[in-house]
């Protein structure tokens, strides 16, 4: 008769953690939970949310069924790849955005320095979340076009917008090989931008990306915890990590009172729940 809430990230290895997210559903679910809410903070099938060519499947579609046929009765996560996924699911979602606090950690980053910020995109689809940022901090926009010649292949990235000069931070919701991260950065440096940091939710960061970014002529890249970083990623002179534990404990809290989680996006209730951490 308890409301539960299982915390379990759909990272590497990703089938593991699913099985074992929709197990630990069933046994409380057997157990005559009230309820079962899933805390997801990355759900790692999302960017396989429609058909781009014939034969493949839609992994996101696939597997809100399956959650939702192990009695999870509620989601919570961030940063969906694309927010209408929220609809795959036949129970609530709550889809928490990492901009605002990421407008918070900028404006402390940043706070000698905000006038001379501009915002980037690096592609035209992420435009939406770039936009939410700038208006947050109050910045301009810029868009990095890119032109691929195959898939995983960018050709060609052009600039739209006034770089020149500029504290551009690149926004977007995963980082996974970071090739194209980093060529979006030298572009931008190319264009005369005075420097190029990052600010990603998802730090995927498979393969060469960790050697990648360290290498890169960006000052820095800031990823959340929604995937639990590697010691290497730790290690990385120019990586940070930014704690999304504060904000998923207030929804939690919020939904178990059953309150607004909406209220999170609340730049001063994000300020008082991050007060410890950006004190002075």
């Amino acid at each position: 008769g308890e409301e539960t809430f299982i915390l379990q990230s759909t990272s590497n290895p990703a089938n593991d953690n699913l099985m074992e997210l929709l197990i630990m559903a069933d046994a409380l679910r057997r157990s005559s939970a009230q309820r079962v809410t899933a805390v997801v903070p990355y759900f790692g099938y999302a960017r396989q949310d429609r058909r781009t060519r014939s034969r493949v499947p839609i992994s996101a579609k696939l597997v809100a069924n399956m959650i939702v046929s192990a009695g999870i009765e509620r989601v919570l996560t961030m940063d969906l790849h694309a927010a209408q996924i929220q609809g795959f699911f036949d129970v609530p979602v709550d889809n928490l955005y990492a901009s605002p606090i990421f407008a918070l950690d900028i404006k402390h980053a940043f706070k000698e320095r905000l006038d001379q910020i501009t915002v980037v995109s690096p592609d035209v689809g992420g435009v939406a979340r770039a936009r939410e940022l700038a208006q947050r901090i109050g910045a301009p926009l810029s868009i990095v076009d890119k032109r691929r010649e195959s898939p995983g292949e960018v050709a060609e990235m052009t600039v739209i917008g006034e770089v020149k000069d500029r504290v551009c931070i690149v926004v977007d919701d995963i980082v996974d090989t970071a090739g194209t991260l980093c060529k979006g950065a030298e572009t931008l440096i190319d264009e005369g931008a005075q420097e190029v940091h990052a600010y990603i939710t998802h730090g995927v960061l498979s393969g060469p990306a960790i050697e990648r970014v360290t290498g890169s002529v960006m000052k820095s890249l800031a990823v959340t915890d929604t995937i639990e970083p590697t010691e290497e990623t730790i290690k990385a002179k120019n990586i940070r990590v930014i704690p999304t534990a504060p904000v998923f404990a207030q929804a939690i809290q919020n939904i178990w009172q059953g309150t607004s989680v909406s209220s999170l996006f609340n730049a001063t209730m994000l300020e008082s729940i991050y007060d410890g951490m950006y004190s002075g």
